[in-house]
């Protein structure tokens, strides 16, 4: 009777309009209550029964009452819900559907689910990975929570479910487009390609690489200097911009590369056939030549042309750095004519390396870290790959390129798709110079290091560094690489220009380049420009693309370690981010992330501080750890639903003496 009261009703209404709101964002926990918190400073309690009408991550407009003297939050208006399309699993409740979200923390959290129209509820079984949508919230409608099923992405126990799901999170595509029965040459008519098929052009590519998109040649003039010539794979030869297949490597942006396998960004058909410059197999190409001093700086004859070029060798990454590095290789014997080609290669390798090692930015060496999988998709080994001579020497001929690249497109046209990185965050140069000059002692100074020439010299001082913890602090504070239209420096590797064109199988921007280099050869206006949008998507498709990669990496890291915990096993990790919860680590052995919270460091919280600014660990107010360093660790917990680590020191930090006592220290340093 009283609750349909209207007068009680319009009281209860007056009550709550005269009382404080708040904005804020909904924290749950795993006891059932929660908190809003409205800023970095501020937040308040909710008790369990409003917290049914919310979820973790929901923004929304709460009243603030007082219950038994403690302020409350009571959420009342939704703002902005946590989920919208979501990746969760089936949970059958008396034989009803319900989906829990693929989210750390909305796992405990089961929602009512309905299928889409056309779908069959009776075909989703326990535990299956589901594509769904929130459809009702009690704070919109008033009512409980309510989800609609798109689609099943995969069954419950499949084993490339780390795979399908991933991509289905990212909204990204799970399978390379489709070709066509017949692709044809679509050239510009005036276009002529030189018949470039005598000239001895290698590969150099891992063993199980099909798309092979670049072949070198370099020869050795009678002054030292060398000649390279750089043929690339041409699929803007059968694409034009017109052509739906255009739209959809623009769409995809990226071929993907996940842990064990790749979803190509061009039909197969071409990438790995048509366009893939294969061992005696004429391919028309776009090809640059150039001349590069033993000194290794690029000369000014950049010169760009359209060829019909052969491979006339496949060589392999690890033989070819078997070869250069102790003179032989088990599987590799080459002919003295590739043996010329290969070792001209080299030295021109090695007389770039050192020209940016002294004038521009060289990247420190870590091994990339590769996933070997059965037919079954377990996971066989993880290796930890080093780059090697011949990693290089591809390395050098493609940046080599990508500068040639650059600098055309800039003389000629004043835009193309260019990689570009500003150098540090204007408001943060402050910050690095009292970092790494607060006597005055160096050159570095806040004008210094807005330019290319001072952000570079400071790169290159600190690879000589014999810890890596300045450079991991100011890493932070550097702006992020980007792509875009306009022709800017690129400060991260010291160069004042740089415009990829050398993976047009894989990359939608290295295609509009192609366009570009063309119309430059032809002394015409470009098919194709990139207008301000196109950075923006290519950079995009690149974050899902990394989040993808990483996603899955973290989903075969914890299956293939589950069972560290209770072996024990010792592992060496680097300390690469300190938060003020604890240490993220990596292990050096297999490239996994783990987490080290204070609390498997020090159980007494008090006496441990983890200064996120600093990027150091203390304890009694002593540095103990700092980013960079190396430390041995085991495993203490590896969770399958979270795919996370939890790791923990070996070393043990025993009670020190009360402050009262004199020469006080920490154990083990």
């Amino acid at each position: 009777m009283f609750q349909d009261n209207p007068l009680l009703a319009q009281l209860k209404q007056q009550i709550q309009e005269n009382l404080p709101k708040k904005e804020g964002t909904i924290k749950a926990t795993e006891k059932g209550f929660g908190f809003l918190e409205v800023d970095s400073k501020n937040s308040f309690f909710i008790p369990p029964p409003y917290m049914k009408k919310c979820l973790h991550g929901d923004k929304v407009v709460a009243i603030i009452r007082t219950e038994n003297e403690k302020e409350v939050a009571e959420p009342q208006e939704l703002l902005e819900p946590s989920l919208t399309r979501f990746i969760g699993r089936v949970k059958l409740y008396k034989g009803k559907l319900n989906v829990t979200p693929d989210n750390p923390q909305l796992k405990r959290q089961s929602l009512k689910a309905k299928v889409q129209k056309g779908l069959n509820p009776e075909h989703f079984s326990e535990g299956d990975w589901v594509v769904a949508q929130l459809v009702n919230h009690p704070l919109k409608d008033d009512s409980g929570f309510m989800v609609e099923i798109t689609h099943k992405i995969t069954d419950a126990n499949d084993k490339i479910a780390p795979w399908w799901v991933t991509l289905a999170e990212n909204d990204l595509p799970n399978s390379e487009p489709a070709g066509i029965e017949h692709w044809q040459l679509k050239d510009d008519a005036a276009l002529q390609r030189l018949d470039m098929t005598h000239l001895p052009f290698v590969t150099i590519d891992g063993a199980s690489t099909k798309d092979m998109d670049d072949a070198l040649f370099a020869q050795r003039t009678e002054n030292g200097d060398f000649t390279l010539t750089i043929a690339i794979a041409d699929p803007t030869a059968y694409i034009t911009p017109d052509d739906e297949m255009d739209s959809v490597a623009r769409e995809r942006g990226f071929t993907i590369y996940l842990p064990g396998r790749n979803i190509p960004m061009l039909p197969r058909d071409l990438a790995d056939d048509l366009c893939s410059l294969m061992e005696n197999e004429v391919r028309p190409a776009l090809c640059c030549t150039v001349t590069v001093t033993k000194e290794g700086v690029i000369g000014d004859d950049i010169t760009f042309f359209a060829a019909n070029i052969k491979s006339h060798a496949r060589l392999v990454y690890d033989h070819v750095s078997d070869w250069l590095e102790t003179g032989t290789s088990a599987d590799w014997q080459p002919s003295d004519q590739i043996a010329s080609v290969v070792r001209d290669l080299y030295d021109f390798s090695l007389a770039r390396a050192q020209w940016r090692e002294t004038y521009a930015v060289v990247f420190p060496d870590h091994p990339d870290y590769r996933f070997e999988l059965s037919e079954d998709n377990d996971v066989v080994a993880i290796h930890a790959d080093l780059r090697r001579s011949a990693n290089r020497l591809v390395e050098e001929a493609m940046i080599t390129a990508n500068i040639c690249a650059g600098k055309t497109l800039k003389a000629h046209f004043g835009q193309g798709v260019f990689n570009t990185h500003a150098g540090f965050k204007p408001e943060k140069i402050a910050d690095v110079v009292e970092l790494v000059n607060p006597t005055g002692e160096l050159e570095y100074t806040a004008d210094n290091l807005a330019t290319l020439e001072g952000f570079a010299s400071l790169r290159r001082w600190l690879c000589k560094q014999d810890t890596r913890y300045l450079d991991n602090r100011i890493r932070k504070y550097q702006a992020y690489s980007e792509i875009g239209n306009q022709p800017l420096p690129h400060y991260a590797m010291g160069l004042d220009i740089y415009a990829t064109w050398t993976s047009p199988i894989r990359k939608y921007g290295d295609m509009i380049n192609h366009r570009m280099l063309k119309a430059h050869i032809l002394n015409k206006e470009p098919v194709q420009t990139p207008d301000e949008s196109v950075g923006e998507e290519l950079a995009l498709h690149r974050k899902h693309h990394k989040m993808a990669e990483r996603n899955v990496g973290d989903w075969l890291y914890a299956r293939t370690l589950v069972n560290e915990p209770s072996k024990g096993t010792r592992f060496t990790a680097e300390i690469f981010d300190i938060n003020r919860a604890g240490m993220r680590v990596r292990l050096l052995e297999n490239g996994a992330a783990a987490f080290i919270p204070g609390s498997l460091i020090l159980d007494n919280k008090e006496r441990i501080e983890c200064n996120a600014e600093s990027g150091t660990l203390l304890v009694d107010k002593e540095v103990v750890f700092m980013l960079g360093d190396t430390l041995e660790v085991v495993l203490a917990d590896v969770n399958m639903e979270n795919r996370s680590l939890i790791a923990k020191p070996t070393q043990v930090f025993e009670p020190l003496p009360m402050p009262s006592e004199a020469n006080t220290t920490i154990q083990g340093e």
